[in-house]
This record gives structure tokens, C-alpha cells and sequence, in this order.
């Protein structure tokens, strides 16, 4: 099975805290669209027999794009291609963006998915985040969506500044009273080169301290199991069969193929793995569309084993401990840093596989590093 991702590098503004690659306005769409049949069609051999479970549209915000681009393109891909018969296409939207009409013509056009950057219910989070949508609003637009969708996620956003328990608890009320089928929870990170770090670094906005956030984030967890979710990633919580298809084949490491501007590909064979991203400049995606990639890398044998073992813990999926011992250079001083952990409470053992607890989340990345590197 393959999955597919598709980069639309357009927004109407650039949020505060956003750091991935896109431009604001839509005088390109047409543009971009006519660039990306090219690219298109330039990898048909790489789609040549493969069957695809899932599509996901992100970018940017491809909800403001016209739907009719959307659906020529997975025109497209079908030629080229199998899709299997459930197959999931997601597409990622700002709620000024739905429309009644709007979401008809996206579920006519095939998609399954909606995945809302609501970010925030409360009207204070959402001044604060620069959002150009209301709460009124974000509540309305879920509720139809859930109407008409397979499938709704809903984003939300935790240590915004001015973030207290009483804001994320009214925050997660909202969302459960709506009962999305999925929530992914994000703690607010400064990024380099954002507005939000250049405030921040100023004085002019604070953010809460990484206690408060990780005190939060448990909250949510506990809520969430409680209302009947599952958390299947760090930031990710669903009802039963309505995990993100294509996010969890990614951390699965299974194959994937990246279109647009600086999207990435994950490429798989017996004989090795390879990693590729297109380039971040829509000016050059533009000038030659069929020849985009700009990073190329084959993993080595100790970068798979890094790779599985960062994925394994970040899904939670069991990492085995014999296989964690056989690809390991730290050799009898593993067995040490199992017992700490545990003893800590960060991960339990169960029939030769390890597993975070809801408090060892927070430290994946770090559990993972001491596993590799000490």
C-alpha cells in the first residue's frame, strides 16, 4: 500500500507560530495546479500498479483553494493509479473557510476527511493566536461537518500566551460537547524565525513555563480516556477506527509520495530506503515542475534503527526489546535505563515489548535518545 500527501502552499495570512512553508494569497492556485500536473504525470512510474489507502491535502490551507482544482488532480492520480475501495482522502481546513456549500462540493469530490484548525473554541485563545475565525463560528462549522464527513479531527492548541487551566478546560468542554471523531492537541512551540518567537524573545507576549504545559496536556489525557478516546500518537486522540490514515502509515515508516513545494517522500524497496523533499520555493517549483527534488538521502542501517525506534515509542505500537538490543551499541548498560524508566513510571513491559505511560509521552523524544545514544 502507498499513501499520498499533497503540499498547497497557499494562506491567506501567515499565523504567528507558523513555521511551515507556504505563501500568502491565491494569485498562483491556477499556476501552481498547472505545475502540478507535471509533477504529476513526471512520476508516473512511481505510481504505475501501486494501490493507495490514503490522500491528504495540507499545506498552507488547501480549504481555500476552489474544490474543482482538488478534484482534477485526484482525477489525475486515479489515471495513474489504483485506489483502494476505502480509500481515505483527508483534507486539511480553517472553519472561515467551510461553507455548507463548500463542504458539499469537497464530499462530492471524494473527500472523507476533514481535518478543522479550530485551534481554539475560546474567543480569548483565538484573538491571541492571531485566528481569523470566531468561536461561534469554529462550533458551527464542526457540528455540519460532522453532518456530512466520514470522518472530522479537530485541532487544538494548548500554552497559547495567557493560557491557564481554566482556558483549556473550558477549551476541552467545547470540544468534547461536539464529539469529534478526532482531536490532535498541540502544545505551542516557539519556533526560530516565527513572530511569536520575536515577541516572545522581546518581552511582549509570555508563554506558560513547560510545567503548566505539561500539566495541561495530562489533564487532557485523562479527559479524553475518559470520554472514550484513544491515544494513539503523543498529539493524537481518536475514537475507535478514526486514527489519521496517512499520519499513522508515516510513523508506521511505510511508503509515501510528497507533491508540492518542500513536501516529502518516503520511497521503499528490498534493497533500500530512501528519503527525498521537494524544494521550498514556489518560484522554482513553478520554473521546472518535473525535475523538484532538491534533498535526496538512502538511510544507512543505523538510521533505520534510529528512525524505528523514535516511531515506535512516538505510536506507541510496543518497541521490542530484543530488537532494541540487537541494533544497540550501549550494550549492558540498556538493561540500567529500562529499570530507570520504569521505576519512574515513564514505560512499562509487557511480553517482551515496551510501552510509554500517559506520563512517559512527554519524554518520548528523550526515552528515545537515551536508548540510542545513552
Amino acid at each position: 500500500m502507498l499513501t499520498l500527501y499533497l503540499h498547497i502552499p497557499f494562506c491567506k495570512a501567515r499565523c504567528s507560530y507558523c513555521d511551515f512553508y507556504l505563501v500568502t494569497g491565491g494569485k498562483q492556485i491556477d499556476a501552481f495546479f498547472r505545475a502540478l500536473s507535471l509533477e504529476t504525470a513526471s512520476r508516473r512510474a512511481e505510481l504505475k500498479g501501486r494501490t493507495v489507502s490514503a490522500i491528504h491535502f495540507g499545506g498552507g490551507t488547501p480549504s481555500m483553494v476552489p474544490v474543482r482544482y482538488l478534484a482534477a488532480w485526484l482525477d489525475e492520480i486515479a489515471a495513474l493509479c489504483n485506489f483502494s475501495p476505502d480509500i481515505e482522502i483527508a483534507l486539511e481546513a480553517n472553519p472561515e473557510d467551510l461553507s455548507i456549500k463548500t463542504m458539499e462540493a469537497l464530499r462530492a469530490a471524494g473527500v472523507t476527511r476533514l481535518s478543522i484548525g479550530v485551534q481554539s473554541f475560546i474567543a480569548e485563545k483565538l484573538h491571541a493566536l492571531g485566528r481569523a475565525h470566531t468561536a461561534l463560528q469554529a462550533s458551527r462549522v464542526t457540528a455540519d461537518a460532522l453532518r456530512r464527513f466520514v470522518s472530522v479531527s479537530v485541532d487544538l492548541i494548548c500554552g497559547v500566551p495567557g493560557e491557564n487551566r481554566s482556558l483549556w478546560e473550558a477549551d476541552l468542554h467545547e470540544a468534547l460537547a461536539l464529539r469529534p471523531h478526532h482531536l490532535s492537541l498541540y502544545m505551542l512551540s516557539v519556533e526560530p524565525k516565527t513572530m511569536l518567537h520575536r515577541h516572545v524573545a522581546k518581552g511582549l507576549v509570555t508563554v506558560p513555563d513547560d510545567a503548566l504545559q505539561a500539566s495541561l496536556y495530562e489533564q487532557a489525557q485523562n479527559e479524553l480516556s475518559i470520554q472514550g478516546y484513544s491515544q494513539y500518537e503523543i498529539s493524537n486522540f481518536c475514537l475507535p477506527a478514526h486514527h489519521s490514515r496517512y499520519n499513522l502509515a508515516t510513523w508506521k515508516r511505510e511508503p509515501y509520495l510528497g507533491f508540492g513545494p518542500s513536501a516529502h517522500s518516503f520511497l521503499v524497496s528490498p534493497q533500500r530506503e530512501l528519503r527525498t523533499a521537494n524544494v521550498s520555493s514556489l518560484a522554482r517549483y513553478l520554473a521546472v515542475p518535473a525535475d523538484v527534488v532538491a534533498f535526496r538521502e538512502e538511510l544507512s542501517v543505523e538510521e533505520r534503527f534510529t528512525e524505528e525506534v523514535f516511531l515506535s515509542l512516538r505510536i506507541n505500537s510496543g518497541l521490542d526489546v530484543d530488537f532494541l538490543r540487537k541494533g544497540n551499541k550501549l550494550g549492558h548498560t540498556l538493561s540500567p535505563i529500562i529499570a530507570r524508566f520504569s521505576e519512574m513510571g515513564w514505560i512499562e513491559l509487557n511480553e517482551g515489548s515496551l510501552y510509554l505511560t500517559k506520563k512517559g509521552f512527554l519524554f518520548a523524544d528523550l526515552i528515545a535518545e537515551e536508548f540510542i545514544f545513552g
